[in-house]
């Protein structure tokens, strides 16, 4: 099976991690840092109205972002992220450490919002991990 991400808040965290090992060339083909709301729109086809009702931290941003990294790079399977890694960014509805993730197989997705935490590095390196972890189960699943 093939694997692409579409990273927001982790900013190319979970490529790297692919990356870092070896023979992952044989599944992995390739990644979207979309940091910006017009990448997402432009490169993933995330919906502009999707973005303007709903905000780029999202469960509608985030499932597009995946579906469109994973027809963009023609993969099995994909994974995106979306969030406020910190300090700054943050608000009351969306605090920072507030993270969408979703991670698609085939013709199944999932996605859920995570509350991380307070800390930059933190709230990158475990939405990065939980987005491997999200794409392992729904492969593991069986559903």
């Amino acid at each position: 099976m093939t694997l692409s991400t579409a990273e927001s808040c982790t900013g190319g965290t979970i490529a790297s991690m692919i990356t870092s090992v070896p023979g992952c060339s044989d599944y992995f083909l390739g990644s979207v840092v979309s940091y910006c709301n017009e990448v997402k729109r432009q490169v993933l086809g995330v919906s502009k109205d999707d973005l303007d009702k709903y905000g780029a931290v999202s469960r509608p941003v985030v499932e597009q972002m995946a579906l469109g990294v994973k027809n963009l790079m023609q993969t099995d399977c994909a994974v995106a992220t979306s969030g406020i890694a910190g300090p700054g960014g943050g608000t009351a509805q969306k605090p920072v450490g507030t993270v969408w993730i979703a991670a698609v197989a085939g013709d199944r997705i999932v996605s859920k919002c995570f509350h991380f935490g307070n800390e930059r590095s933190g709230n990158i390196r475990c939405s990065a991990e939980t987005a491997l972890l999200m794409l392992y189960e729904l492969l593991h699943s069986g559903s």
